[in-house]
């Protein structure tokens, strides 16, 4: 989740994507999404379990800012918003 392309990033795990999303855009997400209005979708993936996403959560924070930067501009280089793309 992201404000604004290269803009503060948060990094999460959840079971139902699209309800977290919507969850943040309304302000009753994280805390930390709030303070910041995160609202923008900018990478997801999927992982076969809960256990293997949390591990991987686990990694991304304690990744450095730029190597987060070009893992969603590999996968999204215009910074869009991908929650659209995961409705349905």
């Amino acid at each position: 989740m992201t404000n604004r392309p290269r803009g503060v990033l948060y990094v999460g795990v959840t079971a139902n994507l699209s309800a977290r999303i919507w969850q943040h855009r309304n302000g009753t997400g994280s805390d930390f999404c709030q303070r910041y209005r995160l609202t923008r979708l900018v990478l997801a993936e999927p992982h076969a379990t809960i256990g293997e996403a949390i591990v991987r959560e686990k990694a991304l924070k304690s990744w450095q800012r730029p190597w987060k930067i070009a893992l969603i501009e590999n996968a999204n280089p215009h910074w869009q918003d991908l929650f659209e793309t995961i409705q349905g």
